[in-house]
């Protein structure tokens, strides 16, 4: 297996990437409902650790993938906790692979445990820099939606939003490797 990134994976990870966004913003919907927010993160892990199991394993494959919605999310105006947490799960999810070599299945599904983490970040921003986001909440939803996750987004409660992701992530790539093997390597695509 080569190693090195070529224009090709990078032009695969941009493809899995509108997959991944599609995804995540539907399944974020379900915040719609403020209790329901502090579940996203784990029923992203579970359904979208799927697809970033398909995708090649090569060294910063991963990373590069998984900063690209903690970018967008901080260009569009979310604070520096969602860039600085995605950055950092993203390091332990590929550290995680490089000790396995990129091939080990139970490495792969630990990194995707960390890199399901990214979405908490996106809650983390009403404990660690509350008054803009609750100004972002304010304007993208309501006072009102604003005033009950300032309820719900507790540390207690986002020790169990990050351990869920974690447990989303993996339960995502069991699925993913059912999936593939069920549908692509019948095929004999893999």
């Amino acid at each position: 297996m080569n190693n090195k990134l070529k224009v090709k994976d990078l032009v695969l990870i941009g493809i899995f990437a509108v997959i991944y966004f599609v995804g995540m913003f539907a399944i974020g919907m379900m915040g719609l409902i403020p209790i329901l927010f502090l579940v996203w993160p784990f029923v992203n892990g579970a359904i979208m650790g799927i697809l970033v199991m398909a995708k090649e394993q090569k060294p910063w494959t991963l990373f590069i993938f998984g900063i690209l919605a903690p970018l967008i999310m901080f260009i569009m105006g979310h604070s520096y906790v969602v860039l600085v947490n995605g950055v950092i799960v993203m390091l332990l999810a590929e550290l995680t692979r490089r000790k396995g070599g990129y091939k080990s299945f139970k490495h792969n599904a630990i990194a995707n445990g960390f890199f399901s983490m990214w979405a908490a970040g996106s809650l983390m921003q009403m404990l660690l820099v509350k008054e803009a986001y609750m100004e972002i909440t304010v304007k993208m939803m309501n006072q009102e939606y604003a005033n009950a996750l300032e309820k719900l987004i507790t540390y207690p409660n986002m020790v169990i939003v990050y351990i869920s992701a974690f447990i989303g992530g993996i339960l995502g790539a069991y699925l993913g490797k059912k999936v593939l093997k069920k549908h692509f390597e019948k095929a004999g695509m893999i």
